[in-house]
């Protein structure tokens, strides 16, 4: 199934954290919090402007992001869990 979002909407899935401490200590599931970085799985063509033109999106399929911890819709795609989200939603893009 592939989902292509629409406007100015963004398809992220989290990438998850370290389960190890540097010390060697295993966190829990239940003290774990839910991550805050992403990576872009795919983008809308835009918004579109008071002039009716298409602006394109910062991000891009691929980008790795940071969001804030609440944004977004859950989803799952072919079984795995991903938000969908607006590009406002979207607060930096992380260089590797």
């Amino acid at each position: 199934m592939k989902v292509k979002p629409l406007n100015d909407r963004v398809l992220v899935k989290r990438i998850e954290e370290v389960q190890v401490t540097k010390g060697g200590i295993v966190i829990p599931d239940t003290a774990k919090e839910k991550p805050i970085e992403g990576r872009v799985v795919s983008v809308g063509p835009g918004k579109m402007s008071e002039q009716g033109q298409r602006m394109a999106l910062q991000v891009k399929a691929g980008d790795k992001v940071l969001f804030n911890k609440y944004a977004g819709m859950e989803i799952k795609v072919e079984g795995e869990e991903h938000l969908m989200m607006r590009e406002d939603d979207l607060l930096a893009i992380i260089e590797d």
